[in-house]
């Protein structure tokens, strides 16, 4: 009689215990298959984290604004000095996008957009399209303003708006 008792408590404990492995195995397959892409790992010493991949408006953005501090020289396309135009279509240039070289055509070309939708990447045109930049967001563009000077970001307002395209 002591053995079937045994056996009718251990046969649920067994039946319970080999449920719950197998919800655990079948767990530890599937969570970690979603999120894996979200997780960091480690390579050799160095922990790698997981980034966001940039719109290619922002990529133009931001290879604009890494220029922050080079010369304005009149007919430049960088790397190291810059004109207006010559800045935006390196910044595109480096986004894998190929824009006209003169302020006239990069603002003309691509797609037109109110200075109320701006996004970041967006080329803004100045002083009758004279002048060009590259739009950061926040109401900031970054531009190479003129000889003696340096890329910089201004405000937007700082200068009499005269049109946006967005390629």
């Amino acid at each position: 009689m002591a053995n079937h008792r045994i056996q009718k408590t251990t046969r649920p404990t067994r039946t319970a215990r080999g449920l719950l492995l197998g919800a655990v195995t079948v767990g530890a397959l599937m969570i970690p298959a979603v999120p894996a892409m979200a997780q960091p790992f480690t390579f050799g010493s160095v922990d790698i984290a997981p980034t966001q991949v940039a719109s290619h408006g922002q990529s133009v953005a931001n290879a604009a604004q890494s220029k922050v501090g080079s010369p304005y020289v009149w007919g430049a396309t960088g790397p190291s000095s810059f004109d207006c135009s010559g800045l935006v279509q390196w910044a595109y240039k480096q986004a894998g996008i190929n824009v006209p070289r003169t302020s006239y055509d990069q603002v003309g070309g691509g797609t037109p957009v109110s200075k109320g939708n701006l996004q970041p990447g967006d080329v803004v045109a100045f002083y009758g399209a004279e002048h060009v930049g590259v739009y950061l967001g926040g109401g900031r563009v970054v531009h190479a303003p003129t000889e003696g000077d340096v890329v910089k970001v201004s405000p937007l307002d700082s200068m009499p708006f005269a049109g946006a395209s967005r390629y």
